[in-house]
């Protein structure tokens, strides 16, 4: 997701991060509050007034999203787990939580506070709308940020994954159950079937005549599917790879140059002849740093016959690394967090292997092949 958002900011150590679709959804949510919502509410407002609360509201509605999503991330933060940003979009926000709760406790309090502060948002707008009733623009974005918090907060408790209910539903059944794999599964499979039943209940709207509502509908139900069944299959992933090692998956034995190769010689002693695509660049003593594919294809080709590898790898202090005992979902998690395809494996102060996301698909398919 970071790869399409554009940065806001940062709160209490955390980025916020504005995805692309955000700017789509808040010209359309102040779009349908200053064409219909406002004038239906309040008859004596000029066209400019309707379109400055519309927009006001939008941008509104999204800081309780974020303050929401920062519920999370505090609570989560106090329990040990960092929480590198969070992301505003389509559908409202979510927070990248870095790993998952040790235990079930901790997974219950990180998920019911999204609600609960959702829903101490819409006591505080609630009150707030008599206070400020001497201007009818400020009393009526009161009264609508007190409702949308209530519906948020409620809808979010609904027990099903990826919502905050079916967090909590999860740590619930994880806590009697004692299996985390077990409660994700049913917490997954609980999002799913609340997603066909909104699918189902905006067709039926759609059928009915109510056509933009029912697709609106529709369209939060495919998301809910779509979210709650990833979900299910991570699940499946994650107890799959289990207890199992950077080491196990990893290429081993990865070719060591010396740095005054030239690229060329690397391309055609190597690339063309093995298909080799990385390599350790030793120094004089030691190792000194790492060559991708990538890197040589970023280096203009006239270039490569007077270019040695020392020059052109990627120093082995700045390298993104996992070491070799290092469980592999993790690493997959780090992959993910980075955004990066592959990392580097490290045995102390030396480069072993490098792990790729392909090499941990066929890992994968190895152990299903053999457990099924």
């Amino acid at each position: 997701m970071s790869r399409h958002t554009i940065p806001a900011g940062r709160i209490f150590g955390i980025s916020i991060d504005l995805d692309y679709s955000w700017f789509l959804i808040v010209g359309l949510l102040a779009w349908m509050l200053a064409d219909s919502y406002y004038p239906a509410e309040f008859k004596n407002w000029s066209t400019g007034e309707y379109w400055l609360m519309g927009i006001v509201t939008a941008v509104m509605l999204f800081v309780s999203v974020l303050i929401h999503e920062l519920g999370h991330s505090i609570i989560a933060q106090r329990s040990g787990i960092s929480v590198a940003r969070i992301t505003l979009f389509v559908f409202g926000g979510v927070s990248e939580i870095a790993a998952e709760p040790p235990d079930a406790g901790t997974e219950f309090w990180i998920a019911i506070v999204g609600p609960i502060t959702s829903f101490a948002l819409a006591a505080l707008f609630w009150e707030l709308e008599p206070v400020v009733a001497f201007s009818q623009p400020l009393a009526a974005l009161a009264k609508y940020l007190a409702f949308i918090n209530l519906v948020l907060g409620a809808f979010n408790l609904v027990p099903g994954f990826p919502l905050d209910g079916g967090r909590v539903l999860r740590a619930i059944v994880w806590r009697f159950t004692g299996k985390f794999h077990r409660a994700t599964t049913i917490a997954a499979a609980t999002g799913r079937f609340f997603g066909f039943l909104l699918i189902f209940l905006g067709v039926w709207q759609i059928l009915a005549g109510n056509f933009i509502n029912g697709l609106w509908t529709a369209f939060i139900g495919w998301f809910l599917e779509s979210a709650a069944g990833s979900q299910l299959q991570v699940a499946v992933m994650k107890n799959l790879i289990g207890e199992h090692t950077v080491l196990d998956a990893m290429k081993k034995n990865l070719p060591e140059v010396q740095g005054n190769i030239t690229l060329q010689e690397l391309v055609d002693y190597y690339v063309l002849t093995q298909g080799t695509q990385n390599f350790v660049v030793d120094g004089p003593s030691a190792q000194t740093g790492m060559l991708t594919l990538d890197v040589i294809r970023g280096i203009p080709r006239p270039a490569w016959p007077t270019t040695p590898a020392a020059q052109a790898m990627i120093p082995i202090q700045r390298l993104d690394t996992t070491r070799s005992d290092a469980r592999l979902w993790a690493a997959l998690e780090k992959m993910g967090r980075d955004d990066v395809s592959q990392l580097p494996v490290i045995d102390g102060n030396r480069i072993v292997g490098i792990l790729s996301r392909e090499d941990i698909l066929h890992y994968m398919r190895l152990l299903q092949a053999f457990n099924t």
